[in-house]
């Protein structure tokens, strides 16, 4: 597949080319393991020193074809795809961190991804310090520290949706030798491609609008193949790794090592890997990606200038209007359009806020969001509820939050389900 096509063709093209005479459609091999003629040929694939197919815990043709789309779309020299977009979050950290080291990440990030780093991690001996995402270069300077590996951040914060600087991260994060990991997800790499801002690794949840309709579970990570990890703080991607004879990943794999590590080592161990039909699943959320992104967007929009205007909306936070504070680094690293992702407040608190989203009927209220369906949610009662007070505002999440994900029905139908939902909380 060429490197010039543009995004929305590489959406339907990338990552699967049928020779003659095979399916036009990427197909679902549905298999646990494939067939060898030679215990020598095996033998060469679990030493890594052929690529191939033996087993669909570590890859799988299917899988393999969306892992490579996924590559393409970001611009990166691989792709793991995982079960789930935390066990991808939870890989890209692992992969270069151990007991004893340390991480630096925002606080504004996904309810889940901050529990896995605040509690499951710590418990393994990972330490982190959290910082706000609109922090300042000194002050994210001032967080680093020797034992640091990785800076974490999101392009565009879940739910609190604050536009991170990225080449400022990137630049901070450089500057101390360790690469900066990006969770893309609302975004998508239609509207922001993070390598070409300074990122190393981005990570997806693919459940959001990769999949867009809610059909498959599933994560990845892509690795921008640009970070030097023989620098010195990366052991386990320069010395010997003994379950492989003594294999030394940078020396093998170059600018590829650390996604292979995270395939060979990690998913090898880990198993956290989607099965063929899911990939298939994703593929075909992966073709229309571009279309539905640009309507997402355009809805979204739309409904952002109708809230903003109604005086019964105590506040709105969009990106994409004027009066935000994030609108110039909007403009900068995601210049099409952020995602269709819209939080604000109804006069009246929390009981308001239930009322309203309890009295839509076109939106749905699910534990989800950036689907094709226009769905709502209260992050403070549902996915930041474990978080405590003090946490929840350290992450911008207030108790009169609304995450309404628009989707791509008519825009006229959506404001109308608005407008009657708020009339009756006035009622």
């Amino acid at each position: 597949m060429s490197d010039s096509y543009q995004l929305d063709t590489l959406c339907i093209h990338a990552g699967y080319s049928p020779k003659s005479g095979e399916p036009q459609v990427l197909p679902i091999v549905q298999s646990t393991t494939f067939h060898y003629n030679s215990a020598e040929e095996m033998g060469r694939l679990f030493n890594l020193e052929d690529n191939g197919y033996f087993y669909s815990r570590i890859s799988n043709p299917t899988v393999t074809a969306v892992e490579d789309k996924i590559a393409a779309l970001e611009g990166g020299v691989g792709c793991l795809a995982t079960s789930s977009g935390m066990s991808a979050i939870f890989l890209s950290v692992l992969n270069i961190c151990k007991a004893g080291d340390h991480v630096v990440s925002c606080n504004a990030i996904y309810g889940g991804a901050f529990n896995l780093f605040n509690k499951t991690m710590r418990d393994m001996g990972i330490d982190f310090t959290f910082v706000p995402p609109e922090v300042t270069e000194e002050q994210l300077e001032a967080a680093m520290k020797p034992n640091t590996r990785a800076v974490y951040c999101e392009t565009l914060t879940n739910p609190s949706l604050v536009v991170t600087d990225i080449e400022m991260y990137a630049r901070v994060a450089h500057a101390h030798g360790v690469p900066l990991i990006v969770d893309n997800t609302f975004p998508t790499p239609i509207n922001c491609r993070p390598f070409t801002f300074g990122a190393d690794i981005v990570v997806h949840s693919t459940t959001k609008y990769m999949d867009g309709h809610a059909v498959q579970v599933g994560g990845a990570i892509v690795d921008s193949g640009k970070f030097d990890w023989t620098n010195g703080n990366f052991p386990m991607l320069t010395e010997p790794d003994e379950s492989y004879h003594g294999l030394r990943y940078t020396e093998q794999f170059g600018k590829a090592a650390y996604i292979t590590k995270a395939r060979t080592h990690l998913l090898r161990d880990i198993g956290c890997k989607p099965s063929p039909e899911d990939a298939f699943l994703l593929n075909l959320g992966l073709e229309t990606l571009a279309l539905r992104m640009e309507r997402h967007c355009s809805n979204a929009q739309k409904v952002a200038e109708y809230l903003e205007k109604d005086s019964r909306i105590s506040w709105v936070n969009y990106p994409g209007l004027k009066s935000s504070p994030y609108y110039r680094l909007a403009k900068k690293y995601m210049p099409h359009g952020t995602c269709g992702v819209i939080s604000f407040g109804v006069k009246g608190g929390r009981a308001a806020a239930a009322k309203f989203m309890e009295s839509l009927k076109l939106a749905s209220m699910v534990v989800h969001v950036a689907d094709l369906r226009t769905c709502v949610l209260h992050p403070a009662s549902t996915t930041h509820r474990q978080l405590s007070d003090e946490q929840l505002k350290e992450a911008g999440i207030s108790a009169d939050m609304i995450r309404l994900s628009v989707g791509i029905e008519n825009p006229v139908d959506i404001l109308a389900d608005i407008q009657q939902a708020l009339d009756k909380v006035e009622a």
